[in-house]
């Protein structure tokens, strides 16, 4: 079995995930595609994401990408977590992973009607008969919010109480349970914000005005098969426990779309990682270099086991619920992490030396990081210990 130890594992990092400096580039689409998706739960994600891979692309250059060329597309996928996928990568989601939600995300909802009593007949068919309105009705405006949307199909009004006698649960509409169905099922789309490039208000739109002939279909476990492909070639080498995690599916599912593919195993660091068998050779060590990452980055959210980047700082750089806050990176480990102030500030802090010329490499990120955000004040979606300490 052949070894590939950390130090490779970085390298391979730098360049694939286009940290290194000469891996940079200014095309946007091809940054996501480099990282397979690009996080999304946290709008601003995207942006930043974008900004620490690039030279001069700015947030323009990403709203460009995704609402104009269209390049770029959000959805729901793997683990019920929103991402920015690539347009040509939509079947391959829809069928790995969108089509499941979906019916999942059906079953949860129809289950809600049919214990509120609100629904004569049978659920499942009275749901499917609103969302065909809903659709309809999205077509005949091209393009709306869900509040519009309610006022046109009086239905997405109707008041459900999805825990009844629970304290925190209190009736709402089923507007957006059935936009995020649409959506899962790839026949509505988010369009552009209600606001700036942080804001998670969408307007919506039919997918017929994004892609003509919709998302094409393909057998399930050929599109599971697929993503496992790009993302061995994206994060491999990597135990199989990292890639049941990182698309929420069972273990017997990722054996199946591995046996598919054609793989090997190799020791990491005495743990067995699997890797691409025609992906062997070694990716030369790039040049020195820094980067800040936003929370839930697509790099340090790729993998479940990350104790070879990590190193002793998961207290500090995680919140209770597993999310990881903005990072600091220094030829491929994790070595602090970052905060932007009320005042627009970026605030720093390292957790372990690094050295005098990677300390002034990291203050140019900190100022080019300072002006990607320009008058934007980012709001997070949670917070870390270190984060609540820097902006204290």
């Amino acid at each position: 079995m052949r070894s590939i130890d950390a130090a490779q594992r970085r390298a391979r990092l730098a360049v694939r995930h286009r940290l290194a400096t000469a891996a940079r580039t200014d095309e946007v689409t091809d940054i996501a595609r480099s990282l397979v998706v690009l996080h999304a739960t946290d709008p601003a994600t995207v942006f930043l994401s974008v900004g620490a891979r690039s030279h001069t692309a700015t947030p323009a250059h990403v709203e460009q990408a995704l609402y104009d060329d269209r390049t770029l597309l959000r959805l729901l996928a793997m683990r019920r977590t929103m991402f920015v996928a690539p347009v040509e990568l939509l079947p391959v989601l829809q069928a790995s992973c969108a089509d499941a939600l979906a019916e999942k995300q059906r079953r949860t909802y129809g289950k809600f009607l049919e214990v509120a009593g609100v629904v004569d007949g049978n659920v499942r068919e009275w749901l499917a008969d609103v969302e065909d309105e809903t659709h309809k009705a999205l077509l005949a405006r091209g393009a709306a919010t869900g509040a519009q949307l309610s006022k046109d199909v009086p239905r997405l009004r109707t008041q459900v109480d999805p825990a009844p006698g629970k304290a925190y649960s209190k009736p709402t509409s089923i507007t957006t349970w059935v936009l995020v169905i649409l959506g899962v099922e790839g026949r509505i789309v988010r369009g552009r914000p209600n606001g700036s490039w942080t804001s998670s208000q969408y307007s919506w739109a039919p997918v017929e005005s994004w892609l003509p002939d919709g998302v094409a279909t393909m057998p399930a476990d050929h599109a599971r098969a697929e993503l496992v492909r790009k993302w061995l070639s994206t994060f491999g080498p990597a135990p199989i426990a990292d890639i049941k995690w990182w698309t929420g599916w069972s273990l017997g599912d990722v054996r199946k779309a591995l046996a598919l593919l054609d793989t090997v195993e190799v020791d990491l660091d005495g743990v067995t990682g699997i890797l691409l068998a025609d992906d062997l050779e070694p990716v030369p060590t790039p040049d020195p270099w820094v980067s800040l990452l936003p929370a839930l980055d697509p790099t340090p959210m790729g993998w479940q086991s990350r104790d070879w980047y990590l190193g002793p700082h998961a207290p500090a750089l995680f919140d209770r619920n597993g999310n990881i806050g903005p990072t600091i990176w220094c030829d491929g480990r994790i070595v602090g992490g970052w905060a932007q102030r009320k005042d627009g500030e970026i605030a720093y802090r390292l957790l372990e030396d690094v050295g005098s010329d990677a300390s002034a490499m990291i203050e140019a990120e900190v100022a080019r990081t300072t002006g990607w955000f320009g008058d934007i004040r980012a709001i997070p979606r949670f917070r870390t210990p270190l984060e609540r300490e820097l902006t204290a």
